[in-house]
């Protein structure tokens, strides 16, 4: 099983991330200047399709559908960690972090 971390604007991640099947997993997300009104939100694109919104969350924490694993934010909000508690080899996919409003 393989978690890739991509790079965007605004926010650094780790480029590479990887666990065995039923191994939980922390990706880490840094948004340093990260803005009052902003949300952040976690995606995933599976090989051969498109993007797909795990969660978003402006404060705190969320649980994932399925109880898949959970997002979690500082509280000065300056870094965000997604953790899959229990992955599968289907989960195996780029994860992205991004803010927005």
């Amino acid at each position: 099983f393989s978690a890739v971390a991509a790079a965007r604007a605004q926010v650094q991640q780790e480029p590479l991330a990887e666990t065995r099947e039923g191994t939980e997993i922390t990706i880490n997300c840094s948004h340093s200047n990260i803005e009052t009104g902003d949300w952040i939100m976690w995606y995933r694109q599976l090989p051969g399709r498109g993007p797909e919104l795990l969660a978003s969350v402006h404060k705190g924490s969320r649980d994932l559908p399925d109880k898949a694993g959970q997002l979690w934010v500082s509280a000065e909000r300056r870094w965000s960690r997604l953790c899959l508690s229990g992955p599968r080899r289907g989960d195996a996919a780029v994860y992205y972090c991004a803010l927005g409003d």
